[in-house]
């Protein structure tokens, strides 16, 4: 696909401040040793070294007071063009030959018509320039300022290295083009069932709204999952808030899908989307296969899109501006969801085809919408990974990893390293705690020109009073059920550590008391239920999303800890296969993983100084003829109780998604959060330690 930056220069002769103002902020310091903060062009060489415009000599220095010679003007401004210096036309000169080290930017410039070779077919690269010389060159791109540092010199005096810095870094602070188009876009997240924070919300969109011209609001998907507004709801009250404060477009986020394995499969999904004053754009995910979403969704672009329905991308026309939005969904939803018969397909191929419709379209400013993670896993998808891979997106507005972008994060060479035209991430962390905006300028051809993007804090946010009478019915029901006591007081926390700088405690790959006690739970429930004789117990750390502090327990915070509406369920497997999912549990250790196994019934012992995979030092269960624990054996087959979610291959337990399609599993239908509620009412004291259920023999040695 053609660099859009350089088939717009190839046309025009753009100006330098098209080109490079927005994606090379000025650095604060030089990194020349010869060039002092008290040099007179101190800042312009600042500013072009940040852009990646200058590198100085192998020797540390610039040399900024040498006069600066024909070839090294043309290599500075062709770098400041951004221009192919590779793909370039001969031009013939007889002292200059593809060896050269200014051959691919005199031709690239000449190509452009910016500079001229002399009557006798000659360039003289070495001769130094005048400062009349550089006006004349200037003087030849058409849309370039008046620059007061061309004006500063006599026409007959030497230009320096230096100066020409200075020049070429004003041009690229100066105003953009006349024909920019500044669109801003309001931008949230991972919102998580957080309906009692979207008053607020609501407040920073009207702001944004009234303070500027040509918006779009975004949501980057995972609205469901997380509080009891999505248990009591199922989207419904989250809905009626977000259809209030008014969204462009949603993709869906791999929570979205939590309840296909449930009675009901989609259709809360299903009603969500009907009920939306807003379109959903999905490029790679497939619903053709599920019933309950016959009519609502379609893999093509859509101009005039309806709200309610499922599009691969759509085209806003925004002030007589044509913006092009496309969603992507992350195709680990298959391991950390419930899809069902929803599939997900390869988020390259299908952004490829999407940008290929939309400049087929004429719309060249194109915006993907991703729920794939900023920087995730790289085996899967992410959003720097889909910048680098696919020309021609120039904005990815993000979600899933929950990431907490202070400003924009610029991609602007792709994956070899070549430099293309500058792609913007953003993303606004998670559970409606900021308002993501990004002012950004594009120029007539599509090419990120200028922007800035922030968060704003909601909670220095006041609520919005119609939201807040809005919500009002729906805060009356969670209340009710979320202080109601369970009987039970806890005097000190069970906590819910995750990783942080200082630790790497975290119930994504340590034991906890707290995965204990659920765990506990889920074993005593699974042995009523059977006659089998159940040895062990297992609970995603993913799973486990909230602590419980001290003082009485509520429903409601019993059901936050696990608010999926995961259901109980049995599964046969051998030991070899029980020791193969450990070793799938344990492979990020000390690093985390929402697969991490807390046990019941069963003792593991790990080594994490070995490699992953090979980590497993040995599993015990409790045998409860001896009184004593014994090794698993590999070829022996045994009884244990999970969640539905993980006895299915979520969070990438393939060897449990191969017992489930053999019939090896059943799902008792027993409420997750409700057998952690038994459990607690049952125990007599309620432990806040943990018991060395999983030991890193690495750390004992």
């Amino acid at each position: 696909m053609e660099n859009k930056r350089n088939k717009f220069l190839t046309a025009t002769a753009a100006a330098l401040a098209v080109t490079a103002v927005a994606v090379a902020p000025v650095s604060a310091a030089s990194p020349f040793s010869d060039v002092k903060e008290s040099h007179a062009d101190f800042d312009g060489i600042a500013t072009l070294y940040a852009a990646g415009i200058i590198s100085g000599y192998p020797d540390g220095t610039f040399k900024p007071d040498t006069n600066v010679t024909r070839g090294q003007a043309a290599k500075m401004i062709a770098g400041a063009l951004k221009l192919d210096t590779k793909d370039v036309e001969n031009p013939n000169f007889t002292d200059i030959g593809a060896s050269n080290p200014y051959y691919g930017s005199i031709a690239a410039l000449v190509e452009l018509k910016v500079i001229s070779g002399y009557g006798d077919k000659t360039f003289r690269p070495n001769q130094t320039i005048t400062h009349g010389d550089l006006a004349k060159i200037l003087s030849s791109i058409p849309t370039l300022p008046e620059l007061e540092s061309v004006k500063n010199h006599a026409a007959s005096e030497n230009v320096t290295r230096g100066q020409l810095a200075t020049v070429i870094a004003e041009a690229l602070t100066k105003s953009t083009p006349e024909d920019g188009f500044t669109l801003s876009i309001l931008h949230v997240n991972d919102t998580h069932a957080r309906a009692n924070e979207l008053p607020k919300l609501a407040t920073a969109v009207k702001e944004q709204r009234a303070a500027k011209e040509n918006v779009l609001t975004l949501h980057a998907g995972d609205a469901f999952s997380g509080t009891l507004y999505f248990n009591e709801f199922h989207g419904q009250a989250d809905l009626a808030l977000l259809n209030e404060i008014g969204f462009d477009a949603m993709v869906f986020g791999n929570h979205e899908f939590d309840l296909g394995s449930s009675p009901e499969g989609h259709q809360a999904l299903v009603d969500f989307i009907k009920g939306a004053k807003f379109p959903f754009v999905d490029a790679n995910t497939d619903f053709s296969a599920d019933d309950k979403f016959t009519g609502l969704f379609t893999d093509l672009i859509s101009s005039e899109p309806e709200n309610g329905k499922i599009y691969s991308g759509i085209v806003k026309e925004i002030n007589g501006e044509k913006v092009g939005i496309f969603g992507l969904t992350t195709e680990e939803t298959k391991d950390i969801a419930s899809p069902n018969k929803v599939k997900f397909t390869n988020y390259i191929e299908e952004a490829e085809k999407a940008v290929a419709a939309f400049e087929g379209m004429g719309v060249n400013k194109i915006i993907a919408l991703t729920h794939i993670g900023y920087n995730d896993n790289p085996n899967v998808d992410n959003d720097i990974l889909l910048a680098q891979n696919v020309p021609g997106i120039d904005v990815i507005v993000g979600g899933h990893d929950h990431t907490k972008l202070e400003e924009p994060f610029v991609v602007d060479t792709n994956t070899v390293g070549e430099a293309k035209d500058a792609t913007l991430i953003v993303q606004a962390n998670e559970y409606v705690k900021y308002l993501g905006t990004l002012d950004v300028t594009f120029d007539g051809d599509g090419v990120v020109t200028k922007y800035k993007g922030e968060l704003i804090d909601l909670g220095k946010v006041a609520e919005d009073k119609k939201l807040v009478k809005l919500l009002a019915p729906y805060k009356a029901k969670v209340d009710e059920v979320n202080n109601k006591e369970i009987g039970v007081t806890l005097k000190e926390a069970l906590a819910n550590p995750r990783s942080s700088e200082t630790s790497l405690e975290s119930v994504r790959s340590n034991e906890t008391a707290l995965g204990n006690i659920i765990t506990d739970g889920m074993l005593a429930k699974a042995q009523k239920f059977t006659d089998k004789t159940v040895v062990m117990a297992l609970q995603n750390g993913g799973g486990i999303r909230e602590a419980i502090p001290a003082g009485n327990i509520t429903v409601g915070q019993v059901i936050t800890v696990l608010p999926f509406g995961n259901t109980l369920a049995l599964m046969d497997a051998t030991g070899a296969e029980l020791k193969a999912a450990f070793e799938v549990s344990l492979k990020n250790v000390p690093n985390e993983n929402g697969g991490f196994l807390h046990i019941a019934g069963a003792k593991l012992q790990y080594d994490s100084s070995k490699e992953a995979g090979s980590r497993v030092v040995s599993v015990e269960y409790f045998d409860k003829a001896t009184g004593k624990y014994v090794p698993l054996q590999d070829d022996k087959r045994y009884t244990v109780a999970t969640n539905a979610y993980t006895a299915k291959g979520g969070d990438g337990f393939d060897m449990f998604a191969k017992a489930y399609e053999e019939g090896r599993v059943t799902d008792l239908g027993l409420s997750d959060w409700e057998n952690l509620q038994e459990q607690l009412l049952s125990l007599k004291e309620v432990k806040t330690t943990t018991e060395g259920r999983i030991v890193d023999l690495a750390k004992k040695q």
